[in-house]
């Protein structure tokens, strides 16, 4: 039976504020107060992350962190997938990088945060090199998740617009789970924050161009919440207030924020059983109208052979955040087309599904699509913003799709939720499938069964050093 949690009372801080109540119960909280079902989703959240570190180890922008992750010294303090060993903060970079790579990496909906890339590879990397146990590190992501998604909720959903939380909040999360596994006391967790909250950033610029600083975000967050973790133990300080402050992050990069979001039930309700689940390899604002697409597929109405021919149109409705991420109308990269709710939803009613493969670069030109059937229906595709799925946001991720066929049939559907999230779930098989599932494709089924039986054990490892190192062979696919 777990303990029962009692949230510590601050008596050496007359007038704290938000940060270091926060910072009160990461340095305190004990995995023995975590409910079975936090465990149980910190366990799938490392599934999932593994499977995407793993298979976005041998993609071109993976390898080149590697390698400038390997020229910033000797160390072989922690595992780099597919590429050796590096010190702790160039391995969490390096991974956090290779765990973004392909899209398909956790989000979290009311914080816009994909926490496994940053958190997880902040946290594997620093609970190798400290030696300390598995238990240790399953708290540390757990409290890592717990940050990032309490600080990405208190300022969203206007710090969406510039800010990409996947590399702003979730530097606060990396920094929680490294300065769990140091055992941090409060005042050296607040300090902690205090320096992750000076170096966070990421800003969708990257969006209009494709840049590789998508990836960048997650590992700066993971190395960076090293950093101020390992600053923080050495007793180098950090601003006392830097959520709350007048010059802090929420005031400089929200224009909207709710403090009270990272106080509600703190310490007593644990946001990871919150976490969802991707299954494209596109952006998570795509997904739910790709659920709408693949079920209209199943109607009897449907059209049989080529249905090209016989769409009249598609109307896709969906929430205004979302889609000045997703907008393009005729991607011409593998990147534009992920971040295409036409395209997604295109290749989900010709093909079935939305795979990597639906990503190959080989279906892209420099005048967009290629493929003649997808251009075709791309230029009968409507994309609209409707008000009453904007307010639904960012506690719902609507959409609504409706294809109309060449003899004036209309078939309609809508979710509020993309399949993977809590309210729309999908099993821990259906997780261990993907995981297993992405590193064969890249390294094959035997290791991706060691893979797999090597997350499994975590929780019983007496040294987190030995827990991954060596599953992976470094010499991977696609060369360095």
């Amino acid at each position: 039976m777990r303990a029962e949690r009692t949230v510590p009372v601050v008596t050496s801080h007359a007038a704290a504020g938000v940060t270091q109540e926060l910072a009160d119960v990461l340095a305190t909280t004990t995995i023995a107060e975590l409910p079975a079902s936090v465990l149980d989703s910190t366990q799938r959240a490392t599934v999932d992350w593994i499977g995407c570190a793993v298979a976005g180890a041998v993609e071109p922008s993976a390898r080149i962190c590697q390698r400038i992750v390997a020229g910033l010294g000797e160390s072989r303090e922690a595992t780099v997938f597919a590429a050796g060993r590096a010190s702790a903060a160039g391995a969490a970079l390096a991974n956090g990088v290779a765990a973004h790579m392909l899209e398909l990496d956790d989000i979290h909906k009311g914080s816009t945060v994909h926490a496994g890339a940053p958190v997880i590879s902040a946290a594997l990397a620093i609970a190798e090199r400290e030696h300390v146990d598995g238990q240790r590190f399953v708290l540390a992501v757990a409290l890592g998740y717990e940050a990032a998604f309490r600080v990405g909720e208190a300022v969203n959903p206007s710090h969406y617009r510039y800010w990409h939380p996947t590399g702003t909040v979730a530097t606060f999360g990396a920094a929680a789970a490294a300065g769990v596994v140091l055992g941090l006391t409060p005042d050296q967790m607040r300090n902690a924050l205090g320096s992750a909250g000076t170096q966070a950033a990421g800003l969708w610029e990257f969006n209009a161009d494709g840049a590789m600083s998508k990836h960048l975000h997650p590992g700066k967050a993971a190395f960076n919440g090293i950093l101020a973790a390992d600053l923080a133990r050495q007793g180098f300080t950090g601003a006392a207030r830097i959520l709350e402050g007048a010059r802090g992050f929420f005031a400089a990069t929200s224009e909207s924020y709710d403090a009270s979001r990272i106080t509600d039930g703190l310490g007593q309700r644990w946001k990871i059983s919150e976490n969802g689940y991707k299954l494209y390899s596109c952006c998570g604002h795509t997904h739910t109208a790709i659920d709408v697409a693949l079920d209209l597929r199943s109607d009897p109405r449907w059209p049989r052979g080529d249905a090209t021919t016989q769409i009249r149109a598609i109307d896709i409705e969906t929430y205004g955040p979302g889609f000045e991420i997703v907008k393009e109308l005729n991607p011409r990269t593998p990147y534009q087309a992920k971040f295409s709710i036409a395209y997604a939803v295109a290749v989900a009613l010709l093909e079935g599904q939305v795979a990597l493969g639906q990503f190959a670069p080989q279906r892209f030109a420099v005048d967009g699509v290629r493929d003649g059937a997808i251009r075709s229906l791309l230029t009968r595709t409507r994309v609209s913003v409707c008000d009453d799925l904007t307010a639904r946001y960012p506690a719902a991720w609507p959409a609504r799709v409706a294809v109309t066929l060449a003899d004036g049939v209309v078939l309609r559907g809508a979710s509020e939720y993309p399949r993977g999230n809590p309210e729309n779930p999908i099993t821990t098989a259906a997780l261990e499938q993907k995981m297993t599932g992405l590193v064969a494709s890249r390294f094959g089924a035997t290791v991706a069964q060691q893979v797999l039986e090597a997350v499994h054990r975590i929780s019983a490892c007496g040294d987190m050093a030995s827990a991954v190192r060596d599953v992976v062979p470094t010499a991977g696919v696609g060369g360095t």
